[in-house]
């Protein structure tokens, strides 16, 4: 199991996967917008996405899980 984690605090803006999808290494999971940027959060490695720790319009800190890949 792979836990993703935020790379920095911001608001979550856009969840682009859904919980039982399979994903690749480096796709986009989650889009955090802070201070106006946008900025993806990607898997680190291939799997099925187990759970979603957020929901759009969250507030997230760095380090924070978003979401766990099995």
């Amino acid at each position: 199991m792979t836990e993703i984690k935020a790379s920095m605090a911001g608001n979550v803006w856009k969840i682009t996967v859904d919980e039982g999808e399979k994903v690749e290494s480096d796709q986009d999971v989650v889009i955090l917008e802070s201070m106006k940027m946008e900025i993806p959060i990607a898997s680190e490695t291939d799997g099925t996405v187990k759970e979603l720790k957020v929901s759009e319009g969250d507030f997230v800190n760095e380090g924070d899980v978003i979401a766990v890949i099995e």
